[in-house]
């Protein structure tokens, strides 16, 4: 144990006198150089990345395109996320989500029309 104190007094009392007899850097020349190697690495690394990236950011915004009309439908449906209770799993699997006793009545829903469905103001639909 005695052996183990020693040679730690001894490497810390040593660390000093190593830390002072390495030459100072040059401030314009070896950590300017440093800095701009440092620089162009990491533009290198996040080039890379976003060379990986960018099919599958592609593939999720083509994704959420085509969720975007069933996320409005049912963003319409359930109004407002503060009118209803924490989820609750049921042990047969099936998830709950309450809507509160004090929340607001649902607005009407009003039937929206199929979207191959012919509008009103189509030319030859008379009513």
């Amino acid at each position: 144990m005695t052996r183990i104190a020693a040679t730690l007094a001894l490497c810390l009392f040593l660390t000093p006198a190593q830390a002072q007899d390495a030459p100072a850097p040059d401030k314009d020349g070896d950590v300017g150089e440093g800095f701009s190697l440092l620089n162009e690495g990491a533009k290198l690394l996040f080039r890379g990345l976003m060379d990986e990236m960018e099919p599958a950011m592609r593939d999720m915004g083509e994704a959420m395109g085509d969720l975007q009309p069933a996320l409005r439908d049912l963003l319409a449906k359930v109004d407002d996320l503060r009118n209803y209770e924490a989820p609750e799993r049921l042990p047969n699997g099936d998830i709950l989500i309450r809507r509160k006793a004090d929340a607001p009545p649902l607005p009407e829903e009003t039937p929206e029309p199929a979207p191959d469905a012919p509008s009103p103001d189509a030319p030859g639909i008379e009513l």
